[in-house]
């Protein structure tokens, strides 16, 4: 099952050729993680701030498919499809809302961390248990 959420494409996000500027996607991809924390019950600024667990970006692979303007939305799928002992990977599909043409496709690698002392931990059980509902 994939998770699905939309982040819109504002003035701001744009370049010169009137297109989504490519390092843009990355922010769109983050907004997208903490969305997929947040609608599970887990609002990310408490899982960074209370429960001290964080998630530094460590790989990224991706491609661009079909270019997004201002006005559109990115239609956003993420699926989890590796949970190791310290670190997840997560599939990144997106998706030209007003045409559905794919966009962006994109694998991100991250490590689980403690926050205060920036080292890497295990993901607790909480967390393993999410990202199974959501696996590929």
């Amino acid at each position: 099952m994939a998770y699905r959420t939309s982040i819109p494409v504002r003035f701001g996000d744009v370049d010169h050729a009137g297109i989504v500027y490519y390092p843009r996607y990355f922010i769109y991809f983050h907004e997208a993680f903490e969305d997929f924390f947040n609608d599970n019950g887990l609002p990310y600024h408490q899982l960074l701030g209370e429960r001290k667990v964080g998630f530094p970006t460590v790989h990224i692979d991706t491609d661009y498919k079909a270019p997004l303007r201002y006005g559109d939305s990115l239609d956003l799928e993420l699926t989890v499809t590796r949970v190791g002992n310290k670190s997840a990977t997560f599939r990144y599909v997106g998706y030209r809302h007003r045409d559905g043409a794919q966009a962006c496709v994109a694998l991100i690698t991250v490590a689980c961390v403690q926050m205060d002392t920036f080292q890497s931990m295990p993901f607790p059980d909480f967390l393993r248990e999410l990202f199974a509902r959501f696996s590929s």
